[in-house]
């Protein structure tokens, strides 16, 4: 009974070492009230899904429908961004194509935090021949340059939505694995790992209740901050033609629709172009003050 005690008091000091904070409620909200960017940052990201979630209520128009009367329309009061090759509004398609890319990249990226961070663990966890196996399969999928084998893989699929998704998850999972199994090999040695075992802790709740919990806060940091790349990717499948199908309202298939007319209709590439950077700058800028704030290796 006695040993046991002297690891539950080690294992605090040994969670400092592997860089997780044990008082995480107090911790986590001195550093948001302390951080003023990422409040601001936060606030810009809430107000993008606000505009995904009710899209189609803030549209001034129905994005699916045209006018061939009205295609290719300068910007005017009716239609404050014009119109494209259809005659239908690029506002509402730019404000709708919010909510199919913002649903495209969160999915991704659950998806791929997901599969990294379960391989991850088994093989950390485990070692010996899984790890191998595990690891030389993430060698494998890390060495093929992940945009080319996404393009490959989608081409074979064919283009959707979610043959997109799926297509990004395959090629994007292997650095999250990487990650998760060199956390995990600083915690598993721990003393607090120990005396779960020698409390007669299954291994399954030893990872979930210890593993897991202490290799979260990197995956969430990594997983914010890869919004934005993720955007981008899903974006240049849907304009090489391999994402998301017309008619969608998709910036990246905006952009490709638009590219035939950039010197008589520039702002049918303009817009949406303007749309995905301004997007990504503040998951980008929002992903850099969470890990300010998220970072194991503060104190």
């Amino acid at each position: 009974m006695a040993v046991v005690k002297s690891f539950a008091h080690a294992s605090k000091a040994d969670a400092v070492h592997v860089g997780i904070d044990i008082d995480v409620d107090s911790s986590l909200w001195a550093r948001m009230k302390a951080n003023r960017q990422f409040s601001v940052y936060s606030a810009l990201v809430i107000l993008i899904i606000l505009v995904a979630i009710f899209a189609p209520w803030l549209a001034p128009q129905d994005p699916l429908v045209g006018d061939m009367k009205l295609a290719l329309q300068t910007p005017s009061a009716e239609h404050l961004l014009g119109t494209d090759k259809m005659g239908r509004d690029t506002l509402s398609r730019i404000i709708c194509g919010t909510q199919t890319s913002l649903f495209m990249t969160i999915c991704l990226v659950v998806m791929v935090a997901l599969v990294g961070t379960l391989v991850g663990t088994l093989a950390g966890y485990f070692g010996g021949k899984v790890e191998m196996v595990l690891m030389r399969f993430t060698d494998m999928m890390l060495s093929f340059p992940g945009i080319v084998l996404a393009i490959a893989i989608a081409g074979i699929m064919g283009g959707s939505v979610i043959n997109t998704i799926l297509a990004l998850c395959v090629v994007s999972w292997a650095k999250y694995a990487r990650l998760v199994r060199s956390l995990v090999l600083k915690i598993r040695n721990q003393d607090f790992i120990t005396a779960a075992q020698l409390c007669g802790t299954s291994t399954k709740m030893i990872i979930w209740q210890h593993i897991l919990p202490n290799t979260l806060p990197m995956v969430v940091i990594t997983a914010a901050m890869d919004i934005g790349t993720m955007m981008m990717e899903i974006a240049g499948l849907s304009f090489l033609g391999f994402g998301a199908q017309p008619p969608t309202p998709e910036w990246g298939l905006m952009l490709n629709e638009g590219r035939q007319y950039i010197q008589t209709a520039p702002w049918l590439m303009v817009y949406p172009g303007m749309a995905i950077f301004i997007v990504v700058a503040v998951f980008n800028l929002w992903g850099d003050s969470l890990r300010d704030i998220l970072d194991p290796r503060q104190t």
